[in-house]
């Protein structure tokens, strides 16, 4: 069996992945920020590290967004770890798009909630599709 260096294994998944992965921390700050969010939201991660989610989360979205996400952050629970959430967001370049994650509530090794993690995947064109059929 091959010998893998794991921390190596983990950032070459995340680093690369077109899906967009993103961790903020307690307060909504961007901490980790990959190519597939660079690539879907068009803020590179010197952009967006150490910013508030607010970059991505549309003005009229943001009070329900911040209620639930210091629900979540307080509670150590979310609902959203099996299931897909659909929500819009917006670009860098102010392009709205929907699109669908699942959330990793990322723990200290004692256990308590330093944040959260998202994995993300614009389904702009699949929606747009749904609502010309409807």
């Amino acid at each position: 069996m091959l010998e893998f260096d794991f921390d190596w294994l983990y950032r070459q998944i995340v680093d690369n992945s077109h899906d967009a992965i993103i961790f903020a921390d307690r307060q909504g700050i961007v901490r980790l920020w990959n190519l597939g969010a660079e690539e879907m939201f068009g803020f590179t991660a010197i952009e967006a590290l150490g910013q508030s989610l607010d970059l991505i989360v549309p003005e009229k979205n943001r009070r329900p967004h911040w209620e639930g996400y210091r629900k979540v952050m307080a509670g150590g629970v979310t609902g959203y770890a099996q299931k897909l959430l659909a929500v819009p967001a917006i670009r860098k370049d102010g392009t709205r798009i929907s699109i669908e994650f699942s959330i990793v509530l990322v723990r200290s090794r004692d256990g308590k909630v330093v944040g959260s993690a998202a994995i993300m995947r614009d389904v702009t064109e699949r929606r747009k599709k749904e609502l010309a059929l409807k």
